[in-house]
């Protein structure tokens, strides 16, 4: 019982590591880059993002916990997981560190597709675990579409 917990709080540590390491790439341009931008008046403001993609990888973690901990073979659907994690992480670097909503734009479109493959495979294995994962995917279409409409504004 312990060692699930243990696992719980691996999932949740590299969750938050992965945010934490793309805030190397988005606070610098969140003060240069960004405001310079053209942006759609319901751009979010930028104090927004830190509590909603803490809550959202908290709940990833969780999510990826509970396939985990499944007694099928969920080899697969967590290498999903770190896919779709891994492209979550670059993307910080494709549109703030390069600078370029083109770049961006190209990753999070890889990154939505793995995020919605992600959510139906979780789904399949254990409901709950993909039910975590719709607020997740929401905020990546979301991303997304804000994305887009930059680089088509700019």
């Amino acid at each position: 019982m312990r060692n699930q917990w243990l696992v719980l709080a691996g999932f949740i540590f590299i969750c938050l590591a992965a945010g934490f390491g793309a805030s190397f790439a988005t606070a610098p341009a969140i003060v240069e880059w960004y405001p310079t931008l053209n942006k759609p008046w319901w751009n979010p403001p930028n104090w927004a993002f830190g509590p909603a993609w803490t809550i959202l990888y908290i709940l990833m973690a969780i999510a990826a916990w509970l396939v985990w901990k499944q007694p099928k073979d969920t080899k697969g659907a967590l290498i999903l997981f770190f896919s779709q994690l891994a492209l979550n992480f670059a993307w910080s670097f494709l549109f703030f560190g390069a600078r370029s909503p083109w770049l961006g734009l190209i990753g999070v479109a890889f990154m939505l597709a793995a995020v919605a493959i992600t959510t139906v495979v979780f789904w399949r294995i254990t409901k709950p675990a993909g039910m975590l994962f719709i607020p997740y995917l929401a905020w990546t279409a979301f991303a997304a579409f804000l994305n887009l409409t930059i680089w088509r504004m700019n």
